[in-house]
């Protein structure tokens, strides 16, 4: 189906100029733009009728199952991609795929995104704990830890794999010196860490945890997760960020709150036995539909398979995936 063209827009090239005012009009003509030169999106919208003459609002515009990136080249445009991010993955499962045209687009994301909440990278002293992440090629956040590394430019600032006496040195000299600091880490690193060591006080560090088991440890809720890492960092901070291979976007939950997402990414739920439902921030508890803005040369619009609660002001929680989340779905994924 020849779907036509659609210019870009000058939005595009500012994203992080977008406003709460602004979102719905940007969002529509993303939605314009992407229905016409992304040739999996569009032919999803195809299928269940949501065309640009059906889509007036922005609580009309689909939002495509993120387990398509497992199974086709989700782009926007003809490009050849600087990078290709790719998911962790158990024996026999498929990796989601995330083509990114720039690196720096990304770097420009993932920098704003952290600034606007946690202020300037280069007053931070920056230390990445990301067993696992760091054993694989493709993965997304080690390219933001090593960005964030770079840009520090403490000579302090790192990776740690499983080297917790260097950790804990680096972070005892800190402390003493009263640096911010920030520990950036795999959620079983991070309390395979804490265990190692006596409890620090430390106010002038935040730790933030990414999420993630891995298989390494028993599956725990976040609130279990932070009350440990509270035990051995008593005074610090306990943030966690929300993001996937499919999203260039991130959002961060500052001191157990809620996560808040950046102005150009917005978090919204549906019925879980609805997957074409319209999305909502209602406080209800649903599956998790995401609009990242940032996601200019992918897909913008994203039904992912995470359930939380999205609260009035924009706010979120995430309580973890949906039972048998690969079949759940629009059936209509087959025929994609």
């Amino acid at each position: 189906m020849n779907r036509g063209h659609w210019d870009r827009g000058f939005f595009m090239r500012n994203f992080t100029d977008i406003t709460d005012q602004n979102f719905e009009a940007a969002a529509l003509e993303m939605f314009r733009y992407q229905y016409a030169n992304n040739q999996v999106y569009g032919k999803f919208c195809d299928l269940i009728n949501r065309t640009p003459k059906a889509v007036k609002a922005l609580k009309n515009i689909p939002f495509l199952p993120v387990e398509l990136y497992k199974k086709h080249r989700v782009v926007t445009g003809a490009f050849t991609p600087e990078t290709v991010f790719t998911s962790s993955a158990t024996t026999g499962e498929t990796p989601s795929n995330h083509w990114v045209k720039e690196l720096a687009h990304y770097e420009q994301v993932y920098v704003k995104g952290f600034e606007r909440e946690f202020g300037d990278l280069e007053d931070w002293t920056v230390l990445a704990l990301l067993p696992s992440y760091l054993e694989r090629s493709g993965s997304s956040l080690v390219a933001m830890a090593e960005g964030m590394i770079k840009r520090s430019g403490k000579k302090e600032s790192g990776f740690y794999l499983y080297n917790h006496g260097a950790l804990e040195k680096v972070l005892i000299t800190l402390q003493k010196q009263q640096r911010p600091t920030l520990l950036l880490g795999v959620t079983f690193g991070l309390l395979d860490f804490a265990e190692t060591i006596s409890a620090m006080d430390f106010p002038q560090l935040r730790v933030m945890e990414t999420g993630g088991m891995k298989g390494r440890r028993k599956e725990l809720i976040r609130d279990q997760v932070h009350a440990q890492l509270k035990a051995k960092f008593p005074s610090s901070p306990i943030d966690s960020e929300y993001g996937m291979t499919e999203l260039l976007s991130q959002a961060y939950m500052k001191n157990s709150g809620h996560f808040v997402c950046p102005p150009w990414m917005r978090v919204y739920t549906r019925d879980i036995s609805d997957p074409l439902g319209a999305p909502v921030r209602n406080e209800s508890r649903g599956a998790l539909q995401i609009i990242d803005l940032a996601n200019q040369n992918s897909c913008c619009f994203l039904a992912i398979s995470d359930q939380g609660r999205v609260f009035e002001n924009g706010t979120f929680e995430v309580y973890g995936r949906l039972d048998k989340s690969e079949i759940r779905g629009c059936n209509l994924m087959v025929c994609l």
